[in-house]
């Protein structure tokens, strides 16, 4: 291989391998001391079972080299749209994460293999399912051994999603601040006190946390705990069962019920939905972000013309009900996330580099931004031209409607305080956003006061001509 290598910056911690960048294309090495492993996996038959049953992202062996590191195997993996993160899940998308990691160590357990981890940052959501992306994830399997990725589970995906179902959804953005896990000491004490008489989470929280606690101060050196295989797969069943029995439902909040609530005519709505299809339609673009998505209905006009779509919304509630809609109706396009535009996912880990801002993850061919700007402009006091600034930054294309201060949403986020915005107007929304986009077209939508803008970048994010995207 020819070019200059750049190493992905979260992939440091495992002497296993790592993950760089060369002439645009996405490898992996395996290093030597992982090889004996690497070799189990695609000899044994595991990893044809897990690509058969899309748990594992597929990839194809390019080359072997060795340097002063040693001798090594390099891989190309398929590469995964949209790179997201569990803090940006909906309650159902951490779950079923968790439940597929489980799957992955039962099956695994079949080879003669295990998971050495389970963090959650190995899954990715692609084609609409939750998938492994880190091949070096297994190793072999020793009788006796117990699983080592136990904690990492417990902390990953069961502490939080336990805080979620029994206490409140929102606990699931600690996984910002701890993003190795919520320590299950917190946990322990965050949740109600009833959860004790449930048996699993008695057993792996409260009692796993007390025994984290006694053991963290003590000198002596504790013998090594074992652990038959049958022993093992029952720990698995039994967090399996524990993960699969927590639930939460919404109980129907204002953006979850937008729709069914929104003051568009049906004949309003209808023509949106057509001019935003003949807006896609002039276009030669792939991926597209729909911000303020709500339930993605137009997130899924778009997957439905075969673009690749992140649907962020900034309410749980909302993503939730998305992303089960988008399970039932077997639409793979579509990827619902979690997203606040005020405080988007920043860079954070190790030196700010081990998990990306939504900023570094793009830029896109397009946005949508339907029925969101006066929420940003009003609720938040962003000013126009920050707006239009912050969305230049990101996108080529940018499909937006303005909602004018007549219209009964913005006249009930008014109603409370003192109208500030005096360039709040189309007036003042044009000149903002002239300064970064090329407006195309302009139209406004029946039976309504709002109109729905097709503008172009201006600036050099991209150059005149349609990307090719591989």
């Amino acid at each position: 291989m020819i070019g200059t290598s750049t190493k992905v910056a979260s992939s440091f911690r495992d002497p296993s391998g790592y993950l760089f960048w060369r002439n645009g294309q996405l490898y992996r090495r395996i290093n030597s001391i992982y090889f004996c492993n690497y070799e189990h996996l695609m000899k044994s038959g595991l990893y044809n079972t897990l690509i058969n049953e899309r748990l594992l992202i597929g990839h194809e062996e390019v080359a072997a080299l060795a340097d002063d590191s040693g001798p090594s195997t390099i891989i190309k993996p398929k590469i995964v749209p949209f790179i997201s993160y569990p803090y940006e899940w909906s309650f159902s998308q951490l779950k079923h994460a968790a439940l597929a990691t489980l799957t992955i160590q039962k099956k695994a357990m079949e080879y003669g293999m295990v998971l050495k981890d389970s963090s959650a940052y190995n899954i990715q959501f692609y084609q609409g399912q939750p998938i492994l992306i880190d091949t070096l994830s297994f190793e072999k399997y020793n009788v006796g051994d117990v699983w080592v990725a136990y904690k990492q589970f417990c902390q990953h995906f069961l502490a939080p999603l336990a805080l979620m179902s029994t206490r409140d959804i929102r606990l699931g953005q600690l996984l910002k601040i701890y993003i190795d896990g919520i320590p299950l000491d917190l946990t322990s004490m965050l949740l109600p006190w009833a959860t004790r008489m449930n048996f699993g989470l008695l057993m792996h929280i409260h009692l796993h946390a007390k025994s984290q606690k006694y053991f963290s101060d003590k000198l002596i050196k504790v013998k090594r705990p074992k652990m038959n295989r049958i022993a093992l797969l029952g720990l698995i069943d039994d967090l399996k069962s524990v993960i699969t029995g927590l639930k939460w439902k919404p109980l129907g909040t204002e953006w979850a019920e937008y729709y069914e609530n929104a003051n568009y005519s049906s004949e309003a709505f209808s023509q949106k939905k057509f001019l935003l299809s003949q807006f896609l339609g002039e276009i030669k673009i792939r991926t597209v972000w729909d911000l303020g998505a709500n339930t993605g209905i137009f997130s899924r006009l778009a997957a439905d013309k075969g673009l690749s779509v992140v649907s962020f919304d900034i309410d749980p509630a909302a993503v939730e009900r998305n992303y089960l809609d988008c399970l039932q109706e077997k639409q793979s396009h579509v990827l619902p996330l979690i997203l606040d535009l005020t405080n988007p996912s920043s860079d954070i880990g190790w030196a700010n580099e081990e998990r990306m801002s939504l900023h570094h993850r793009g830029p896109v061919d397009a946005i949508f931004a339907l029925a969101l700007i006066h929420h940003l402009a009003i609720s938040n006091n962003l000013p126009l031209e920050k707006l239009a600034d912050f969305f230049s930054k990101l996108c080529r294309y940018l499909i937006i409607e303005f909602i004018p201060k007549n219209d009964s949403n913005v006249q009930k986020l008014l109603a409370s305080r003192k109208d500030i915005f005096p360039e709040y107007t189309v007036e003042g929304f044009e000149m903002a956003f002239s300064e970064y986009f090329a407006i195309k077209s302009k139209i406004q939508i029946k039976n309504s006061c709002r109109t729905l803008y097709f503008m172009s970048s201006k600036g050099a994010l991209y150059s005149g001509h349609d990307m090719d995207i591989n």
